[in-house]
């Protein structure tokens, strides 16, 4: 029996009918269409599914939607900003930190959501807060400079805190 619940997902409300075993990344690419986020291992391994739930970084394979009911959910469709990248996006284009793009999603708001909390970040800091996400094709030193270069440009801009 499928239940009702509402969602907020990158500024838009969504009220939705859900089977209770459906998964908040079959809802968000099956539902809603929003096909950035990607399933990769389905059991929280590589972190391709990462949006972020309530301020959080989670990983959405492993979230049912009805225990998304009353949140805000960020995916990466809802990260750019009018009609220009993120600067942690435009970092990761920069700095080569893109090579077959499937963990990419999930590696910018995973970067997103720890410069929020942490506009500073050590290059520790930065490792592990992409430790959830794995990216089989390049090593995660261009990721690392790109997040890093992101931290700097929002700085300038002043958007972030410190």
């Amino acid at each position: 029996m499928k239940k009702v619940i509402t969602m907020n997902v990158n500024g838009r409300e969504y009220e939705i009918a859900v089977a209770p075993n459906r998964t908040l990344t079959q809802v968000l690419r099956e539902e809603l269409g929003l096909l950035g986020t990607k399933e990769g291992c389905g059991i929280g391994d590589c972190g391709a599914c990462t949006v972020i739930l309530d301020g959080r970084p989670v990983n959405s394979c492993l979230v049912l939607a009805v225990q998304a009911n009353g949140s805000q959910v960020a995916t990466i469709e809802g990260v750019a900003e009018d009609q220009n990248l993120h600067p942690v996006q435009q970092a990761f284009v920069d700095h080569g930190a893109i090579q077959c793009g499937f963990c990419t999603p999930g590696m910018v708001l995973s970067a997103k959501s720890l410069l929020e909390r942490n506009p500073h970040p050590t290059e520790l800091e930065v490792r592990e807060a992409i430790s959830g996400n794995l990216c089989r094709c390049t090593g995660y030193q261009k990721i690392v400079e790109a997040v890093q270069a992101a931290s700097r440009t929002m700085k300038k801009r002043g958007k972030t805190k410190g």
